[in-house]
């Protein structure tokens, strides 16, 4: 086997939309947004001796102070199980061949360690290696539909009230409005009030208006509408099989017309439509978003508990200011 830098966006995201799940945030686009909003991108494969490809990765390369940095996996790295079973190899020498180009690739690029958020246990078990669990970027507890189901299937495994008001927004002719950037100031204010209103951080303006024009045929921003106005907002991506819940928001009036349960219903039927078979609602914690937690699984679906993020120390003394700096950051 041999790694290789990919280049080709097909083959790259034929082989990431081609696993169980796809995972967006290893996609091409993925990649292309992080590079409009600053970083750097590196993607990686491994390939058989016949040139099949058994993995790949997408790196981002983020900056920290004195002139460091760290890349950053999401969801990945990506490894085809079926693939290096049948050319008998291991995951973990796949993994142990990844991690050493990577390690290259971080001294030229002063990198101090890889933050990676693997998908199977096998991946963080490498006593060659210096990993570390740390903080979860993205959340390690999802909520994932199974859209193989039909409607009907879909509709009856909900909660009955999630049901209801499903049909109580059908019932006051709350509309889907299928939006581009245009209609960002739209969302903008939706999304700021939101944050407001439920007590949680955004990114800046430019980060999601630099996502709502990544790919308009695999991000979409939708809103739901009730008398002439936009009451709640979404972006999803389709991509793979699967669909994902990015980011969303709800305005703080006409609340009682249950717009957000509309919304997502509508999406996950158009993601069945383009042949989607997985709907993920992109994270629930009980503790951390009760509210939100409660809102998700009232449309039922399978619980998803990944291995969370984990760090690769390349430099454990820089590593060890690193953590220092965060600790006393997060004190304030």
């Amino acid at each position: 086997m041999r790694i290789v830098v990919l280049t080709d966006k097909e083959r790259f995201n034929n082989f990431i939309g081609s696993q169980k799940i796809s995972q967006f945030l290893q996609s091409w686009q993925w990649g292309e947004f992080q590079t409009m909003v600053g970083g750097k991108i590196i993607r990686l494969g491994i390939e058989s001796e016949t040139g099949e490809l058994l993995a790949a990765t997408t790196l981002v390369k983020k900056s920290l102070p004195m002139g460091k940095s760290y890349f950053f996996c999401p969801r990945g790295p990506i490894i085809d199980q079926l693939l290096i079973t049948k050319h008998q190899l291991r995951i973990e020498n796949i993994l142990q061949s990844l991690f050493n180009e990577i390690k290259k690739l971080a001294k030229n690029e002063k990198v101090i360690f890889l933050r990676f958020e693997p998908l199977c246990k096998q991946q963080t078990t490498n006593n060659k290696q210096q990993i570390i669990k740390t903080l979860d970027v993205e959340p390690s507890k999802t909520l994932i539909l199974d859209l193989s189901k039909s409607e009907s299937e879909l509709l009856k495994d909900m909660s009955q009230k999630t049901r209801y008001n499903i049909k109580l927004a059908e019932k006051k002719t709350v509309e889907l409005v299928a939006a581009d950037i245009n209609y960002f100031e739209d969302f903008w204010q939706l999304i700021s009030r939101t944050s407001e209103r439920d007590k949680f951080r955004l990114h800046g303006r430019n980060y999601y208006r630099q996502m709502i024009e990544t790919d308009k045929d695999v991000i979409k921003l939708f809103f739901a509408k009730y008398k002439k106005r936009l009451i709640a907002t979404g972006i999803f991506s389709f991509f793979g099989n699967t669909a994902v819940y990015l980011h969303g928001a709800s305005a703080n009036f006409d609340r009682n017309v249950m717009a957000p349960f509309f919304l997502h219903w509508q999406c996950i039927k158009l993601a069945k439509s383009l042949g989607c078979n997985f709907y993920d609602f992109n994270g629930i914690d009980e503790i951390k978003w009760p509210g939100v937690t409660r809102f998700k699984k009232g449309f039922g679906g399978n619980e998803i508990n990944y291995q969370g993020t984990f760090d690769l120390v390349f430099n454990p003394g820089w590593y060890s200011i690193y953590k220092m700096v965060r600790n006393v950051r997060r004190t304030f």
